[in-house]
């Protein structure tokens, strides 16, 4: 089994335990390292005030946490042997995993890296534009604006001025 097959099989258990607990999904992975496997979950809860999200508390983390291990451990064939489980928020700079979290954070500072180049780059920093179907819209702060496919990213995340 690959690591994308077992974080699409992770991602099928993890979906629905954070939605029992009204927080969203950002990102799962499996992560094979020298001292075992991780399995790291990363939730948020939009807050009502602004669509940023970061709404996740220290007891939003313990809750998913407890029930994602039961719900690991009935499926254990998913994860074989021992691994940890870590259930953070996103932090300042949250991952912009799926494509609609392009659209969601339009508006904001962004910064993208490709799988392969575009135009004549692979690293991007500028102002979320928003999403045309599945290209990404970015107005570059080197270059002005730049479509990007989104089956060519790589990682992105937001900026966070201090």
């Amino acid at each position: 089994m690959t690591a994308g097959d077992i974080d699409n099989q992770l991602e099928s258990i993890v979906e629905p335990v954070c939605r029992a607990h009204g927080v969203e999904m950002v990102d799962v992975r499996h992560i094979r390292q020298k001292g075992g496997a991780v399995v790291r979950v990363v939730i948020d809860r939009p807050r009502a005030d602004e669509q940023d999200g970061s709404g996740v508390s220290v007891d939003d983390c313990t809750d998913v946490s407890r029930d994602l291990s039961s719900a690991l451990d009935v499926h254990e064939d998913v994860v074989p042997g021992s691994y940890n489980l870590e259930v953070s928020s996103p932090g300042l700079e949250r991952p912009l995993v799926k494509l609609k979290d392009f659209d969601r954070f339009s508006g904001r500072e962004a910064q993208i890296k490709t799988k392969v180049r575009v135009g004549e780059r692979r690293k991007f920093k500028g102002t979320l534009l928003g999403v045309t179907g599945e290209t990404i819209r970015l107005e570059d702060a080197k270059s002005g604006p730049v479509e990007i496919p989104y089956e060519a990213v790589s990682k992105a995340n937001l900026v966070y001025r201090f």
